[in-house]
């Protein structure tokens, strides 16, 4: 079973930045797809990235390609989700989450079986 816990969150004025990070434990390395999801109240969980580990293909959610960048750290078996840029509509609890499979474009929530408590991001006017 996989444990992921993530951390960075905070509140930011428009147009900041913060960075996540998620650490991953209990894993076999290879074959392995994590991602940034976020919900906001009253919302549906939606994707905002996901990454192949070891380097691998990375997709984004339209709304945030080119100011949100996810980078990996294989050493330290972290992902990472740069926020530059940031909008009020971005206002969420982001999670990581973690699949056995290799992710061929942003898959949906529900194909990930392994997730962390979620961070809270806050961005105000």
């Amino acid at each position: 079973q996989v444990q992921l816990v993530e951390s960075g969150g905070g509140s930011v004025q428009a147009g900041g930045s913060l960075r996540l990070s998620c650490a991953a434990s209990g894993y076999t390395p290879g074959g392995y797809c994590m991602g940034w999801f976020r919900q906001a109240p009253g919302k549906e969980r939606e994707g905002v990235g996901v990454s192949n580990m070891g380097g691998g293909t990375t997709y984004y959610a339209d709304s945030v390609k080119g100011r949100f960048t996810i980078s990996q750290d294989n050493a330290k078996n972290t992902l990472y989700l740069q926020m530059n840029g940031l909008k009020p509509d971005a206002t969420a609890m982001y999670y990581c989450a973690a699949t056995y499979s290799y992710c061929y474009m942003l898959l949906p929530p529900e194909k990930f079986r392994s997730w962390g408590q979620g961070t809270q991001v806050t961005v105000s006017l």
